[in-house]
C-alpha cells in the first residue's frame, strides 16, 4: 500500500502532504504494461492527483487531471477519490526516446511542452469545478505548480519523482506538495524557499532512506511542524458491472440493438483493463429496463 502523510506549520498557514507511491506506479506498470519513461510520466501524474485528491473534503468527491501534450505518449488522465486512491490511463502506454541531457528518463520529451494541464473537482455541485493552464514544462511537478498558482491561486511547490529498474519494475516512486494558505507570514515563505533548495531530489531523499513522514517533516523544517494526517492510499479503480450497463444505455435504443444484432459487445475499462461481456439478451433487457 502507498501512504500519504500530511503535515501542518505550528501557525497552521503551511501544509506539506508527502506521498510514497511505490506501490501505485507498480501497478500502473502492471496494468498498462508501460514503457520506462511512461510509467515515470503517468507515475507522476498519478501522486500528484493523489495529492490534490487527498486535500478534498467530501466523501464522494474526485479530482480528474489531465495532461494533453504533443509529445508521443499522448493523453495522459488520472482520477483521485478524496482519500488519495487513484486510477491513471495513458493513450500511448510504450514510448521509446533517449535519456535526457542529464542521463535520466526524458519525461518531458514523452509529454511533451505545448498543450494543456486540465483540472476538473467534482465536489457534489451542479456543475463540477474546472481549471486549465498551458504546459511550462512536460515534467509534470511544475506544470502542477503552476496550475495551482494560475487557476486556484495557492502558492504552492510541488515535487515528484520516480525511479525505473532495467527490468521495468518500479524501484522508488514518491512526491510532495507545499501548499500556503492566503495568511502565511513572509518569514514562513523564506523559511519554505531555504528547505526546498537545500534538499535533494524526492527519489534521492526516498533512496537515502527517508520515510514519508521524513520528508514531510523536513519540507516544513523550522516551522515547528506536526503530523496531521497519515492515510493508506492505493490504485484502485471504481469501475462496475453497473456503471458499464449505464454507460450503454446512454448509447440509445438503436445502437444497443446493433449491439445485440451483432452478438453482444465487449466492454473494457481503460483504468484496471477488466472486460465486461454483454450478451445479446442482455443488452434487450437494458433497452426495455
Amino acid at each position: 500500500m502507498g501512504r500519504i502523510v500530511r503535515t501542518i506549520s505550528k501557525d497552521a498557514s503551511v501544509v506539506c502532504s508527502a506521498i510514497d507511491g511505490k506501490d501505485i506506479v507498480s501497478r500502473i506498470e502492471q496494468i498498462h504494461k508501460t514503457s520506462a519513461v511512461v510509467t515515470a510520466g503517468l507515475g507522476r501524474l498519478a501522486m500528484a492527483a493523489s495529492l490534490l485528491g487527498f486535500g478534498l473534503k467530501g466523501d464522494n468527491d474526485s479530482v480528474t487531471v489531465r495532461v494533453a501534450g504533443d509529445g508521443p505518449a499522448g493523453a495522459l488522465i488520472c482520477v483521485s477519490d478524496s482519500m488519495g486512491n487513484v486510477k491513471a490511463y495513458v493513450q500511448n502506454p510504450v514510448v521509446e526516446i533517449p535519456l535526457n541531457d542529464k542521463g535520466k528518463l526524458d519525461v518531458r520529451g514523452a509529454v511533451g511542452t505545448n498543450g494543456t494541464l486540465s483540472v476538473v473537482k467534482d465536489l457534489g455541485l451542479k456543475e463540477p469545478y474546472c481549471g486549465q493552464v498551458p504546459l511550462v514544462s512536460g515534467e509534470i511537478a511544475e506544470d502542477i505548480t503552476n496550475y495551482l498558482a494560475v487557476s486556484e491561486q495557492v502558492p504552492s511547490v510541488c515535487a515528484l519523482g520516480v525511479l525505473v529498474n532495467p527490468d521495468l519494475t518500479v524501484k522508488c516512486a514518491g512526491g510532495f506538495l507545499i501548499q500556503l494558505l492566503p495568511f502565511a507570514q513572509d518569514s514562513a515563505i523564506d523559511q519554505i524557499e531555504k528547505n526546498i533548495n537545500g534538499m535533494e531530489s524526492v527519489t534521492q531523499l526516498i533512496s537515502s532512506g527517508m520515510t514519508t513522514e521524513d520528508i514531510a517533516l523536513k519540507a516544513l523544517e523550522g516551522l515547528d511542524p506536526n503530523v496531521l494526517d497519515d492515510f493508506e492510499v492505493s490504485y484502485r479503480c471504481d469501475c462496475s458491472r453497473k456503471r458499464v450497463e449505464n454507460a450503454l444505455i446512454s448509447l440509445g435504443r438503436k445502437d444497443l440493438e446493433d449491439l445485440a444484432k451483432d452478438g453482444g459487445t465487449d466492454v473494457e475499462c481503460h483504468f484496471c483493463e477488466k472486460r465486461y461481456h454483454f450478451t445479446p439478451e442482455e443488452i434487450l433487457r437494458l433497452i426495455h429496463n
